[in-house]
């Protein structure tokens, strides 16, 4: 075992030692630049993918042949919040944001910004740079992911309880800039899944990952797939170089692709239905959708200010968040260790919390929202888990300022090729209410869950941890109806890319109890306080999110949540430091 945390160890130094390397050649090689420079196992189970391709519901409506149908709701009005302006390049384009949380409201999570590493022209646009990143890639090949299968992929659901509808957003960049052998590496891929309506599905994808650009520190990425025709807007060359644009400019030059900056989501889908066919173009039924969302966040991953705050009903300007001083403390979802690549894939909820206004036009018909549930969260690794859950809901009757995210899976742990335990099975459950996150992760908590294979999501956790100073309850159970089959989703794959290996719905049905604990000298354990009510009494909704991933998922999975001892003790270092 002391061998173990002797490899872990020096691993952790090694990918130290990478990013200073890496740093220290930046700034030999600095240029001026015109533009910002600022979830083992991928073979899908073929039983599981045909016992559940016939339940897919198809998105086979084409946009052309159907007339605009525009839907809206008495509260869909001007006015209201006003999304902060971006700090903007010589170019009046917005620039990555690195350390202004009070811009950002204080709600900027640890990994907001991009782990891949972009081939996007405007990060490498003059010869003297180009030398220089050749002999960066040559030192890096120790430390970082160039040659090796590598994917990041960003998740947003948008729910709309008036319309009874909830939409997600699914990027992914796969070996951007991975070659093998000398080939670039057949699994590249940029792609953008749309689940929509009834729980159908859209895809537009594109292997040029040269299109795709993201931001280091902030919530910010893009790719546009093809620009609208215009002889005054400039040569094909020059636009390769653009990435990040205002939402303005985005709209007047984008034909299809997608944007997402920090107060901000775009995008155009032309695309076919994603249930028929593969993940490439022209491969299934012509689909088309169109979104513009301004984006208000409420909660990242810890401390946030209630839903129901006065200060939030403002224009959130930087001169009104820095004469308020607001700073949030904000939290790494998988520990501290997500840093490194220790343990893959990586997760991040970035947005547990947000409100949404905007419009979304599917496949004709348009809805129109304002203040909607909106949720992001991101991943990245190698490949997905060999098998997963997981179920998120920020739509709850009488609870606004309710969110909850439940996750769990497989994972190989570092080092796999040595005697011992190679894969362990963790799961944690987040919940934010009225200001308050309740934690109950691996290293501080007890947590089990019962998932079946489809229909059943139950999970509790428990966390008495003094030094993580929480002493609370959870219990929560999700069900879909049996006319709900859910729609199978694509996932990256370790040998396969992008291929069938998740099945999802957002027509879950949850309930959820929060307790808070306390010392009972007769049971010398802590118990669920007998003169407090609950702090969350059967918060229900309709619309949650499942999903059950991975395999294979012959029967019911019921496992308590158990990290190695080593592990544990190393991830809890910074709770040392926390006041009880």
């Amino acid at each position: 075992m002391r061998h173990l945390v002797c490899l872990v160890l020096l691993l952790l130094c090694s990918s130290w030692l990478g990013v200073h390397c890496k740093k220290l050649l930046q700034k030999s090689s600095r240029v001026s630049l015109p533009l910002h420079h600022n979830r083992q196992s991928s073979k899908r189970c073929s039983s599981f993918v045909s016992t559940q391709i016939a339940c897919l519901r198809h998105a086979s409506t084409n946009a052309a042949d159907v007339k605009i149908q525009r839907l809206s709701t008495s509260s869909t009005n001007d006015g209201g919040y006003v999304p902060p302006p971006y700090p903007l390049d010589d170019n009046g384009r917005p620039i990555d944001i690195k350390s202004n949380q009070q811009l950002l409201g204080g709600l900027q999570t640890p990994h907001s910004g991009r782990k891949f590493t972009p081939t996007h022209p405007s990060y490498n646009n003059s010869t003297s740079s180009r030398r220089k990143s050749r002999l960066r890639s040559k030192l890096s090949r120790l430390f970082r992911r160039n040659n090796r299968r590598f994917t990041e992929g960003w998740y947003y659901r948008l729910t709309l309880p008036e319309y009874n509808e909830s939409f997600v957003f699914i990027f992914s960049i796969e070996d951007a800039g991975r070659y093998i052998k000398g080939e670039k590496s057949p699994l590249t891929l940029a792609c953008m899944q749309l689940l929509g309506p009834d729980d159908t599905y859209l895809v537009q994808s594109d292997e040029d990952d040269t299109k795709f650009w993201g931001w280091k520190y902030a919530q910010g990425f893009g790719c546009t797939f093809e620009w609208k025709d215009d002889e005054e807007d400039g040569d094909d060359s020059t636009k390769r170089h653009i990435a990040a644009m205002t939402p303005e400019e985005w709209r007047d030059r984008v034909k299809s692709g997608f944007q997402i900056l920090p107060f901000h989501l775009q995008g155009r889908l032309d695309g076919h239905d994603g249930t028929l066919g593969g993940v490439k173009s022209n491969q299934g039924i012509a689909g088309t959708a169109d979104y513009d969302i301004s984006l208000r966040p409420v909660a990242g991953w810890g401390q946030y200010s209630p839903l129901s705050s006065s200060h939030l009903q403002q224009q959130q300007t930087n001169e009104f968040l820095a004469a308020k001083q607001i700073s949030y403390r904000q939290l790494s979802t998988a520990g501290w260790l997500a840093k490194f690549p220790v343990f893959e894939p990586h997760w991040q909820i970035t947005m547990a919390h947000a409100r949404a206004t905007g419009s979304l036009n599917w496949n004709g018909t348009v809805y129109d929202f304002k203040d909607a549930p909106f949720y992001g969260e991101k991943n990245w690794g190698g490949a997905f888990p060999t098998k997963w859950y997981w179920s998120q809901c920020n739509s709850f009757d009488d609870y606004p300022d309710l969110s909850f995210t439940a996750g769990g899976g497989i994972r190989i742990l570092p080092f796999s090729f040595l005697p011992g335990k190679r894969t362990e099975t963790l799961g944690l459950i987040g919940i934010h209410y009225l200001g308050n996150f309740y934690e109950f992760v691996p290293w501080t908590s007890e947590s089990e869950w019962e998932v079946s294979p489809w229909g059943m999501w139950k999970f509790r956790g428990r966390c008495i941890d003094n030094k993580g100073g929480q002493k609370y309850e959870a219990d929560i159970v999700v069900r879909t109806d049996d006319d709900v089959p859910g729609v199978l989703l694509r996932a990256p794959t370790k040998e396969e890319g992008m291929q069938y290996f998740c099945r999802d719905s957002g027509f879950g049905r949850a309930v959820v109890n929060l307790w808070e604990l306390d010392w009972d000298e007769e049971s010398r354990d802590y118990v669920r306080s007998p003169n407090k009510p609950p702090l969350i009494d059967n918060a229900t909704s309709r619309q949650c999110t499942v999903e059950v991933g991975g395999g294979p998922w012959w029967s019911t999975w019921k496992v308590k949540s158990e990290m190695s001892s080593i592990l544990k003790k190393l991830i809890r270092l910074p709770y040392a430091f926390r006041k009880s």
